[in-house]
């Protein structure tokens, strides 16, 4: 039995409506029943009206049930128990149960309310998801903005998004500029600005001006559509917990029927006089039944992961199934990609150690000379001196040897800009710096200047990162990157990582995971951080991977078991905390559950047993299993 298949009637106005009728009518029944003397066959059609009200749906399921040769569900135990307490009346010397029987049918439906509104809130949760993704889209076409449906728009087509609107498809500004609201993509809720030349994620708010966007992918490959379905296919992927429970109910409603069976037939059987003990054990294989009933299981566990994965979708962590839960809860290790995860990916100059000249002149004749040059490093000095290119130097003879450096004229001066190698053929006498990173050495005129320092920028939220894993229990962070040594110290040390390693070239991260993965001592699993760009062979292969605002890289997000829409690092722990959150209520519910029922049962079989007590440890725990698992929606405490 599993829970895709269970069951509500109609809206929830309709199922409340039906159940203050029958309860209304049921009160009428028990009056009429303590006012007039009538005999038992005509009591139970005055209870029958209430009970058929209230239950027709749940007789019909497991009529069908029945009929499509799946009878042992908890429609058929729901329907054998209270129909039974309805016919055990007709017995010699056994009491009616008309009452009763009407009751636990409309506690039942009760349940199934609870559990219809609790599955409603999760699903609008994760339906609140496709209203980032607008159906329409302002098109410029000869020289018309015409509004079409995003799925027929062309990658490299123009699409204006005026203020107030959503982003229909990823695209680049090429006119304008804005703030944009990224929060239902990321969760996060400051507001960010964007130019010409920057990328837009479809899916997020036009704050201000009106811009112009040049599509980049089409409509179902927008980072909006990929978030859709990432969380619709998640519902699919079933944790352990949730496969246990359906193999479990697979299992135990036919055993519990065959039980209550034997309950109500082997002790009169064997007591010797069976017709006048029949009454007694069948009215405790009754109460068995109803106790039996695995309604708080196969509803309370599957709607704890169902919401577990719509809470952290709002905060733009898409983990893409409770089994997935289940791994991240147990993340003892954590080793994370550095360039573009843990740093930015982005070089920028840190310090200028000048020998001769000033900061700024040294800054300025090596940002002419990288002028041209494509290496990140020469766009770090270019970041840095931005106005060389409108200050009217002329620069004249540039050459650049290959992995050393670019000599060139600024005004008729000769300027050296490379690495040691460079200096050395140059006949410079250059020296070292005390610091880490890309040493940068500049020499004018034929003699040294002195050296410019360029590193990666550490990304914001990295530090914050490592101590959350650390506090959250995670007990080995380890780092791995193709720089070199001395970078990957200082990375390390700045945001207290344990271990690291360096100089690896793609092949050798997938090689060093799988090392950690044989020498993982602590029990538990191992989580990859990856920025998704090259990274999708070791997302693959770790216990758990996830991709760090990867939304952009196809690979990354098809190899990745859970996908941060945006770059901030704090949200690895995050999803960790969630995961644990999850499970520790999916627990609870099975521990009310078991226990509650067990405790009952006990009670069923000397007898003390009231099938009040039966309708608490059947309806009462799925209720309060189903509110539980509610409290998976609510993130807010998650929340930067």
């Amino acid at each position: 039995m599993s829970h895709e298949h269970h069951h509500h009637e109609g809206s929830p106005h309709l199922q409340i409506a039906r159940i203050v009728c029958a309860a209304v009518l049921l009160a009428g029944a028990m009056i009429v029943e303590h006012t007039c003397t009538l005999p038992a066959w005509q009591l139970l059609l005055v209870y029958l009206v209430p009970y058929l009200l209230a239950g027709f749906g749940t007789l019909a399921e497991a009529v069908r049930g029945v009929w499509h040769g799946e009878a042992m569900n908890e429609h058929f135990l729901m329907a054998v128990a209270t129909g039974g307490a309805l016919a055990i009346g007709f017995m010699p010397g056994a009491e009616t149960e008309f009452a009763e029987a009407v009751f636990v049918m409309l506690f039942y439906q009760v349940g199934e309310l609870f559990e219809g509104y609790a599955e409603g809130q999760s699903r609008r949760s994760i339906a609140r998801l496709t209203a980032i993704r607008p159906d329409t889209a302002q098109v410029e076409r000869s020289g018309e903005i015409l509004s079409v449906r995003a799925e027929d728009v062309a990658v490299g087509e123009t699409v204006v998004v005026n203020p107030g609107s959503r982003v229909p498809l990823d695209g680049v500004i090429t006119e304008g500029h804005t703030t944009l609201d990224t929060s239902a993509l990321t969760g996060e809720s400051m507001p960010r600005s964007a130019e010409e030349g920057d990328e837009v994620p479809s899916g997020c708010v036009n704050l201000s001006g009106t811009v112009r966007l040049r599509t980049l992918k089409p409509f179902a490959e927008s980072t909006a559509s990929k978030i859709i379905r990432l969380v619709e296919d998640a519902s699919g992927r079933k944790s352990r917990s949730e496969a246990f429970i359906t193999r479990f109910a697979r299992i135990y409603t036919p055993a519990v029927v065959f039980a209550a069976l034997a309950l109500a037939l082997l002790p009169p059987l064997f007591s010797g006089q069976f017709l006048d003990n029949l009454p007694v054990w069948l009215h405790r294989a009754l109460i068995f039944l109803v106790v039996s009933c695995p309604c708080a299981l196969v509803i309370g566990i599957p709607l704890t992961f169902f919401g577990g994965i719509g809470g952290a979708s709002k905060l733009g962590i898409l983990i893409k199934g409770g089994n997935f839960m289940d791994t991240l809860a147990e993340v003892r290790t954590v080793v994370f990609d550095k360039t573009g995860t843990l740093t930015q990916g982005r070089f920028a100059v840190t310090a200028v150690h000048p020998d001769r000249y000033d900061e700024d002149t040294i800054l300025h004749l090596a940002a002419h000379v990288e002028r041209h040059s494509a290496h990140p490093v020469a766009a770090a000095l270019r970041d840095a001196f931005p106005a060389e290119s409108t200050d009217g130097c002329t620069v004249t003879d540039l050459q650049e040897t290959a992995g050393q450096g670019v000599t060139a004229l600024v005004e008729g001066v000769r300027v050296t800009v490379g690495n040691t190698k460079m200096m050395e053929a140059a006949g410079l006498a250059w020296h070292e710096c005390p610091l880490t990173g890309t040493i940068v050495h500049v020499g004018v005129a034929g003699e040294y200047a002195g050296h410019i320092v360029i590193n990666d920028q550490m990304k914001p939220g990295s530090r914050e990162a490592v101590e959350a894993l650390k506090k959250a229990g995670v007990n080995r962070i380890a780092m791995l990157t193709g720089d070199r040594k001395a970078s990957a110290q200082e990375v390390a040390n700045a945001l207290g990582i344990d271990t690291f390693r360096a100089e690896l070239l793609p092949g050798d991260k997938l090689a060093c995971v799988e090392e950690m993965m044989g020498e993982n001592s602590t029990g538990g699993t191992l989580a990859f951080v990856g920025d998704g760009i090259n990274d999708a062979p070791v997302l693959a292969r770790a216990d758990v991977g996830v991709a760090m605002g990867a939304l952009g890289t196809d690979a990354a997000v098809d190899a990745a078991d859970v996908v941060l829409a945006d770059d901030n690092p704090v949200k690895v722990a995050t999803a960790i905390a969630l995961s644990r959150r999850t499970l520790g209520i999916a627990r609870q519910n099975t521990a009310l559950a078991l226990g509650v029922k067990g405790g009952v049962l006990a009670l069923a079989a000397i007898g003390l047993a009231t099938m009040w007590m039966a309708v608490f440890a059947d309806v009462g725990v799925t209720v309060l299993a189903v509110f539980n698992a509610m409290l998976t929606l609510n993130v807010s405490k998650y929340k930067n």
